[in-house]
C-alpha cells in the first residue's frame, strides 16, 4: 500500500506564499500521474494541478499563473508551491496519486489532507 504524506499547509495572508510537500512511500515514478487537489467547506473536491512522470503539467484555471506543481524524484517528492495566495485559496488540499490523466487525475492513492488557510 501506497502512503503519501503532505506537509506545509497552515495560514498565510492574502498575496503570501506556501509550499506543500507530499513524500511517498514508493517511486513517483511508478505513477502515471501526481497531483495536487482542493476541498473547501461545501464544495466539490476538485484538481488544482497535476504532473505527469514525462513533465507534462495541467492547472485549475483559478491558480493558473500562482501555482507551480514539481518533482523530485530522488526524494520521491511532490511539491505545489502556491504564490499570489487569495482567501478563497483556503481549503484543505490532498496530495494524489495513480493512473489517470494530467486533466483528470483521480488516482488511488490519497494523502491525509493538509489545510491551507488564507486570511484578508
Amino acid at each position: 500500500q501506497v502512503q503519501l504524506v503532505e506537509s506545509g499547509g497552515g495560514l498565510a495572508q492574502a498575496g503570501g506564499s506556501l509550499r506543500l510537500s507530499c513524500a511517498a512511500s514508493a517511486t513517483i515514478a511508478s505513477f502515471n500521474t501526481m497531483g495536487w487537489y482542493r476541498q473547501a467547506p461545501g464544495k466539490q473536491r476538485e484538481l488544482v494541478a497535476a504532473i505527469t512522470r514525462g513533465g507534462s503539467t495541467n492547472y485549475a484555471d483559478s491558480v493558473k499563473g500562482r501555482f507551480t506543481i514539481s518533482r523530485d524524484n530522488a526524494k520521491n517528492t511532490v511539491y505545489m508551491q502556491m504564490n499570489s495566495l487569495k482567501p478563497e485559496d483556503t481549503a484543505v488540499y490532498y496530495c494524489n496519486a495513480g493512473w489517470g490523466t494530467v486533466a483528470a487525475l483521480q488516482g488511488r492513492y490519497w494523502g491525509q489532507g493538509t489545510q491551507v488557510t488564507v486570511s484578508s
